[in-house]
């Protein structure tokens, strides 16, 4: 067996650290599957092994191979797979990032959004890699079951999507503080939110209901995993789930 290459931006392919992320692979996206690599303590090894047997996915007990692609964090098992595109729903609420430059943050938003119901998630401008480990580490697998379609700029993404769509930015200087009782109604929406250190730029303002979360002087904003996960949690709750 060739060893697996440690990852880069550049290559085809990425990884799947972790048994959970390399279980949601394969129960979700087994097509882009290419290997699977396992320690020889894996107490789930038996299982794994029979799953890619049934998918007919190369599966190899290897600690070099985890070794090399986890940078020797602990690592139990792992999945490759190659990078796909995918197109959003356009019947579905969306979710915005606009530059995210955290791959933490993105893993975690792509886990939260799932978890109350949010399946589309468009990335604008770039920012972080979500196809690196530890963006897909950090959503728990939850990037194999979400739509994930990346524009060059928002302009780009409404030529696509804005019609008969209500946009809603999230801005410091947001023009409605949301709370349950101001939460919009919205029978189809997109959450726009900006960078961990700039936000979104004015023009922001100019595109739809802005609104901000309310938050003491002695912080000079929310972190943004923190503020998607409310608003989100929020607009489903106001407007119903979106699974």
């Amino acid at each position: 067996m060739e060893l697996p290459k440690k990852y880069k931006h550049e290559l085809s392919h990425s990884y799947a650290l972790g048994p959970f992320p390399t279980f949601e692979l394969l129960s979700c996206r087994p097509d882009m599957a290419r290997a699977v690599y396992y320690r020889e303590d894996f107490t789930q090894r038996d299982k794994l092994i029979d799953l890619c047997e049934q998918l007919d996915i190369p599966c190899h007990c290897s600690q070099k191979a985890l070794d090399r692609i986890s940078q020797k964090e602990i690592c139990y098992a792992a999945g490759e797979f190659i990078k796909y595109q995918e197109k959003l729903c356009r019947e579905r609420p969306h979710i915005a990032l606009v530059h995210p430059g955290d791959m933490g943050n993105l893993g975690t938003i792509e886990r939260t959004v799932l978890g109350f119901g949010i399946r589309d998630l468009a990335i604008i401008g770039g920012g972080a890699d979500r196809w690196h480990p530890k963006a897909v580490r950090a959503s728990m697998g939850a990037v194999f079951r979400l739509r994930v379609q990346e524009f060059g700029d928002f302009d780009e993404y409404l030529s696509e999507f804005g019609n008969n769509r209500d946009i809603f930015p999230f801005m410091l200087d947001g023009g409605t503080v949301l709370t349950p009782n101001t939460c919009p109604e919205s029978e189809l929406y997109t959450l726009v939110f900006g960078n961990e250190s700039t936000g979104l730029p004015p023009e922001f303002q100019n595109f739809g209901q802005s609104l901000f979360i309310a938050q003491t002087e002695d912080v000079d904003s929310l972190n943004l995993a923190v503020a998607v996960s409310i608003g989100t949690y929020l607009f489903t709750q106001r407007n119903g789930g979106a699974a």
